[in-house]
């Protein structure tokens, strides 16, 4: 099976209709996938490293009755978004410039709360402010993104998000390296299975997943942890998976507490990282109600 019918595969289970539209940013065409009545609040969805856009699916069933949901495939990372061939995204500052196009394209289109380069631009869409929600390193673009533009965004939501509050376990970054060095279905199966302790995924994701593999690899942005100083009043939840291996859940949530005391964070038992978008959609729908 090709990658592009893979996707297609997953994003047929979405609650429909899911409308895919392409939007040109600096740094390339960004795929973005929504769903939702137009109108509804926005809400913007960042896939961790190595997923797309159709890890939301799960989730998306349980938001679309509340929210114009708009899940993105990160430029450079497996899904139909084009980086350009003159500009790659290299530095936070890129990050932020390629998420402005983004949510700007998105606000002519659905009217997102005039979100723009430079932040808010207008008194707001048809659907108030976006929601701006991540998993993993997603979340961690997310929490970089909401350091320099929280007054354009009416929510940030961070799930099991990576480098932003503590660091990665030792033991995760060895046994995620031979994924990211030389991945192969087998080693991305492996990787996941070990990771979720068996946990029970969607195959149809999975056989997505194991065409990731042939996606150029492209060294992802990396850096400091975000300075979250500056979000002021901006409401923030926080979600950690209790059995994540990337890092200690429960040290995590306490590093979050007292970097944002007014932000509410909880840690879900019996969840491990990877799976999160996948088996605890309930639970993510509920954070964002």
């Amino acid at each position: 099976m090709s990658f592009r019918n893979a996707y297609e595969e997953v994003l047929g289970r979405w609650p429909g209709p899911v409308e895919g539209v392409d939007l040109p940013t600096p740094y390339g065409v960004t795929r973005v996938n929504s769903c939702g009545p137009a109108g509804a609040p926005p809400l913007v969805l960042l896939p961790g490293g190595g997923a797309t856009s159709t890890v939301w699916g799960a989730c998306a069933a349980g938001l679309v009755h509340g929210y114009r949901v708009h899940a993105v495939d990160l430029v450079g990372e497996p899904g139909l978004s084009v980086p350009a061939s003159g500009r790659a995204v290299r530095d936070v500052g890129d990050l932020v410039g390629w998420l402005d196009a983004v949510l700007g394209g998105l606000d002519g289109l659905d009217g997102l709360g005039g979100l723009g380069p430079g932040g808010p631009v207008g008194p707001g869409g048809a659907g108030g402010p976006v929601t701006l929600a991540g998993h993993s390193y997603g979340a961690w673009i997310a929490a970089h993104y909401a350091a320099v533009r929280a007054g354009g965004l009416g929510r940030l939501v961070l799930l099991d998000p990576t480098q932003v509050f503590t660091g990665l376990r030792a033991g995760y970054v060895l046994r995620a390296l031979p994924v990211l060095v030389r991945p192969t279905p087998r080693r991305i199966r492996s990787f996941l299975a070990w990771e979720t302790g068996g946990a029970v995924l969607d195959e149809d994701w999975l056989r997505l997943q194991d065409e990731t593999a042939g996606f150029p690899a492209v060294r992802p942005v990396t850096g400091p942890r975000p300075d979250l100083g500056g979000l002021g009043e901006l409401p923030v939840r926080v979600l950690f998976a209790g059995r994540a291996r990337c890092h200690d859940a429960a040290r995590a949530a306490r590093a979050a507490r007292r970097a944002l005391p007014g932000a509410r964070v909880d840690v879900l038992p019996g969840v491990s990282h990877h799976a999160l978008p996948l088996t605890a959609a309930g639970e993510i729908a509920l954070a964002l109600a």
